[in-house]
């Protein structure tokens, strides 16, 4: 990793102001609640909103080829200018995204800052115009909370790219990371500050590896978060199986992972001519206000002139894994076989899900190349095909590395929809080489693809939209091994953290539900923590344009009161509007596909009571189809209330939601 890298310097004298520490520019909002400034020696920005300073000033730089680039004898020129439009999304939590914002750019010649203040937050960047390739040695990107007592919600994780820890809640001055052994902060990381709600994340990474903190110094104030980056791989190796090299698994290529042995004192050498990540700030009043966010997507790097992405087609997708083929009551052996995947197919053609996916152990063992010998693969990617269903193929990163474009079209011209791509775990520039390169190859050949063992999202999907989903969760999955960790906590943080920076591959719908406590963790046979009702409002409460329906056909044919609710759930959204709920308490979302609203609250492990405002519906009469937790559904997770009842906008319906609890609803008109 690289850390503290050294400060752009810069010499007073600009065309702005012309002493030392003052501000050289500004970005304000269009509506002028939000701004970014940005200051000289050192040089350095801060965040605000409503007048309310939310980031102090906090030191910011890059190198590149060994020098410091100083602007030295140069006096920076200032633009400002505007970005305006609306753009249509296929895949997005709405339909449209309006794109306005303010910009300004400082201009040291080859290289400037630029900053860019919307309505939702604001962001800044590093871009260069130099010749050739350059190698960037390092950037410093801090981010100073003013006050020691705000409050944080932080994952930390080992690696630097699949967050696979459950978020804390911790006040600032607590979040002390770094050092041997210890562990970084993942964004983003949500502070409530000075009253207001601040969402640290990143967009458009592309060529760099991905942004993370650290704060060793656990007695400064204010409050420190220091940049962390992974250098570039140095040296790697490719890692069959669960441990060992490919060869200890009969394999000549391939592999599971390829992990990083040593990395390198530079980050990447990448174009001199282009524009480096945006550090981005969501700004709101309150928490419940970040899902309604567009800054991710909106700062993005749209699709190539000319792209053409009709094709993609979100939807759900029937998983295998996470419920271990399990069928009960059926006439054939069980399992990861041609006959157990029929069955699945012939349940998604039954009941509108689009796509089945084949997790690990259609082919042989990591070698993509081999079907396995109990599962017929072209047989079933037809057999499918005619029933209008599509077939995702799972696979690890390390299959596909230097082979993108020949997997994207083999596996195309075989008839599949699609890959689910894991085991990256990494954040480094070549895995985002990965990233890109393979999203590519996929459109291409109009195949989809989603990204587990990632990272959170930065935005790809703006230029891809055949990118659907992200993991960078701790999602449903880990109930398989499940070892005690607040999961009911971490999924009502991850609605007011990792779902601002994009669609996330959670997992949900489980039927075998569990008290509070009460749940061990089983592999052959995975539950979830808290109410049926909570499983059934995750499908509203996540956004997911490939949403796996988690648990197996046999189980939903066995509650198919709840599964036809689910099923019927949108994945993309023509509208988003958060309801309310704080990180510490409980989380509550409305969503709109055409004249539909569907509203969804999750409880943390403690009980909360929410009453629901429907002055987002429009006028007139609507039906309100009510999934709730029942009066004993904190002693039995499976019992739930279902009922019917006519509202008009602005009517309040009381949720008293169980320790672990939740609520679904689906509005129509009259």
């Amino acid at each position: 990793m690289i850390r503290n890298t050294v400060i752009l310097a810069m010499v007073a004298g600009c065309c702005v102001c012309a002493k030392a520490a003052e501000r050289v520019a500004t970005a304000s909002s269009p509506d002028g609640r939000n701004q970014i400034r940005l200051y000289l020696e050192p040089l350095a920005y801060d965040v605000l909103r409503d007048g309310q300073v939310l980031v102090a000033p906090s030191e910011i730089g890059m190198t590149v080829d060994g020098v410091l680039l100083a602007g030295k004898g140069a006096a920076p020129k200032v633009k400002t200018g505007t970005v305006s439009g609306i753009e249509k999304s296929p895949v997005y939590k709405k339909g449209t995204v309006n794109l306005e914002r303010n910009e300004t750019f400082v201009d040291f010649g080859k290289w400037g800052v630029r900053l860019a203040a919307r309505n939702d937050g604001v962001a800044y960047r590093f871009e260069t115009t130099m010749p050739g390739r350059i190698r960037v040695d390092g950037e410093k990107a801090y981010v100073t909370i003013p006050e020691a007592s705000a409050v944080c919600q932080v994952n930390f994780t080992d690696a630097f790219g699949c967050e696979e820890t459950v978020t804390e809640t911790l006040a600032a001055k607590d979040v002390v990371t770094g050092g041997k052994g210890k562990k970084v902060a993942y964004l983003p990381v949500v502070c409530s500050v000075r009253g207001k709600t601040l969402a640290i994340t990143e967009s458009d990474v592309f060529d760099y590896p991905i942004w993370n903190f650290e704060r060793a110094d656990a007695t400064a104030v204010p409050v420190v978060f220091q940049s962390v980056f992974a250098g570039w791989p140095k040296r790697t190796e490719r890692v069959g199986g669960w441990g060992g090299k490919p060869e200890d698994h009969g394999l000549k290529e391939g592999g599971r992972w390829l992990k990083v042995l040593e990395h390198d004192g530079y980050l990447v050498e990448t174009d001199g001519t282009r524009p480096f990540p945006w550090r981005t700030f969501v700004l709101a009043d309150k928490p419940a206000q970040l899902c309604e966010a567009d800054l991710v997507y909106a700062l993005a790097r749209p699709a190539t002139s000319g792209s053409e992405f009709s094709w993609v087609k979100p939807g759900k997708v029937a998983w295998d894994w996470w419920n271990d083929w399990h069928l009960e009551g059926v006439p054939f052996k069980a399992g990861c076989n041609t006959k157990s995947y029929e069955y699945y197919i012939d349940f998604a053609a039954r009941t509108g899900v689009e796509y089945v996916i084949f997790d690990e152990g259609w082919s042989e063992a990591l070698n993509i190349w081999k079907f396995h010998p109990d599962v017929d693969v072209p047989h079933l990617i037809d057999y499918a095909n005619k029933k209008g269903v599509g077939i995702i193929l799972w696979m690890a990163w390390a299959q596909i590395y230097g082979k993108e474009d020949l997997v994207a079209s083999h596996f195309a011209k075989l008839g599949a929809k699609g890959f689910k791509v894991d085991f990256m775990d990494r954040g480094d520039a070549e895995a985002e080489r990965f990233l890109w390169k393979f999203a590519d190859a996929c459109a291409r050949n109009q195949m989809l693809v989603d990204y587990h063992g990632v990272h959170r999202p930065t935005g790809m999907s703006r230029a891809y939209p055949n990118v659907l989903n992200y993991e960078g969760i701790h999602g449903l999955e880990q109930m398989k091994f499940y070892k005690g960790q607040d999961i009911l906590g971490n999924d009502v943080k991850s609605f007011f953290g990792r779902l601002t920076a994009g669609p996330m591959d959670y997992t949900p719908g489980a039927m075998l539900n569990y008290p509070v406590g009460k749940y061990t963790g089983d592999w052959k046979h995975p539950g979830s923590m808290g109410t049926r009702s909570r499983q059934m409002a995750m499908m509203t409460l996540c956004e997911a344009p490939l949403q796996m329906l988690c648990d197996s056909p046999t189980r939903y044919e066995k509650n198919m009161e709840c599964f036809r609710f689910m099923a019927a759930v949108p994945v993309v959204w023509d509208d988003t509007v958060g309801l309310g709920g704080t990180p510490e308490t409980f989380a509550a979302v409305a969503r709109r596909k055409g004249e539909v609203w569907y509203a969804a609250g999750i409880s943390s492990a403690a009980a909360h009571d929410f009453e629901l405002d429907t002055g987002f519906l429009g006028a007139g009469n609507w039906s309100a189809e009510i999934f709730r937790d029942a009066p004993d559904s904190v002693a039995e997770p499976t019992k739930f209330v279902r009922e019917t009842r006519s509202v008009r906008a602005g009517d309040r319906i009381l949720f008293r939601m169980a320790p672990g609890g939740g609520f679904t609803v689906r509005f129509t008109k009259q």
